[in-house]
């Protein structure tokens, strides 16, 4: 074969290669943009997994807790987030530390979010309408837990979940006039509130004062806002004592810490809290019935903190689209000295 017809056959072997080549290459290309390829790659980007489907549908709740001003009020913050995580419900927590104005800054975050229902223990009773009906604009049920609020519209929460204050006020008066059935008047009786212009402190009050004013010879001498811790309970008793002296034979707290601060106060004073001093609570924390154990408080009103279970079973109802009554009451019981050793060891906060 000649020169010239070797490289004739060169040349045509080298373009079947190429073209070969070329198509070997063209088919690599094709499948990089295959559709079918195409689609999975961006299902996988683009679609969540799917237990964050999972998540999404979860229940969403926003709570709005008032402080963590006693063991009362950690022992319901406890028993919420507890229930929260029991029924699977995703809970969104905010401690307004006493503050009303923080609430309501945690209530319009709520609502920016988007949760599915906003609960929360309000600090005071008044100034609610106008933040209650963002929430209504917004689509969102309120449930009220442990205080309640004062609005001429109550169709602006579903309902509220906690004691009967004024109640426990009337439990708190009717032991005092058994107690004191057979002893003269007049007798001296001062009164630590909790916070000033909350419903436990209004309510308490009324119900109390409507009870013992079966007799006049029951005169409450002083009434101040303690805001149910310890300090400011042992504070104001010391300055009740540094008034009134022995002329105090009863003492009404609003609830146990308070009464806790007191003791220290009577006991630094020099007089036997129980003895010298009825002594009234409302509570019934472990500590307070310590302390009626070893008769340093006379009765014990029960006030039941552990709302968590039947606020989260509230929270399935609304979601489900079934109504509530407009107040759900615990039960709650009156505990006094006879009782005071075996039920100590029942109490779980």
């Amino acid at each position: 074969m000649s020169k010239f017809a070797c490289r004739i056959v060169w040349i045509v072997c080298a373009c079947v290669l190429l073209f070969i080549g070329g198509c070997e290459n063209s088919g690599l290309n094709h499948t990089s943009l295959d559709p079918v390829a195409t689609a999975i790659t961006v299902s996988t980007e683009t679609n969540p997994p799917y237990e964050s489907s999972i998540l999404e549908q979860q229940i969403v709740v926003g709570f709005s807790q008032l402080g963590s001003e006693s063991d009362w009020r950690k022992a319901n913050t406890e028993s919420i987030r507890d229930a929260a995580k029991e029924a699977g419900i995703q809970l969104m927590f905010e401690n307004a530390e006493q503050s009303q104005e923080k609430q309501f800054e945690a209530i319009r975050g709520f609502i920016k979010q988007r949760v599915d229902v906003i609960a929360v223990s309000p600090v005071i009773e008044s100034g609610w309408e106008p933040i209650l009906h963002e929430a209504r604009m917004a689509g969102i049920p309120v449930i009220l837990s442990d205080r309640a609020v004062e609005v001429n519209d109550a169709s602006l929460y579903i309902t509220t979940i906690g004691s009967d204050f004024y109640e426990e006020g009337e439990k708190a008066g009717k032991y005092l006039l058994d107690k004191l059935s057979g002893e003269p008047g007049p007798i001296g009786i001062v009164e630590l509130q909790g916070t000033e212009g909350s419903s436990p402190t209004i309510e308490r009050g009324k119900g109390f004062r409507d009870i013992i004013k079966q007799r006049g010879d029951l005169i409450i001498r002083r009434a101040e806002p303690a805001d149910f811790t310890i300090e400011q309970g042992r504070e104001t008793m010391t300055s009740f004592l540094e008034e009134m002296g022995s002329d105090i034979k009863v003492l009404f707290a609003h609830n146990d810490d308070m009464a806790l601060g007191a003791i220290e106060a009577i006991e630094a004073y020099g007089l036997v809290p129980g003895k010298d001093i009825v002594i009234i609570s409302v509570d019934g924390t472990r500590k307070a019935f310590e302390m009626m154990v070893a008769g340093k408080i006379n009765c014990i009103v029960e006030c039941n903190p552990l709302l968590g279970p039947i606020l989260m079973q509230a929270v399935k109802e609304v979601m489900d689209g079934r109504s509530l009554p407009k107040r759900i009451v615990p039960q709650e019981s009156v505990y006094t000295e006879g009782v005071a050793e075996k039920e100590v060891l029942n109490r779980p906060y």
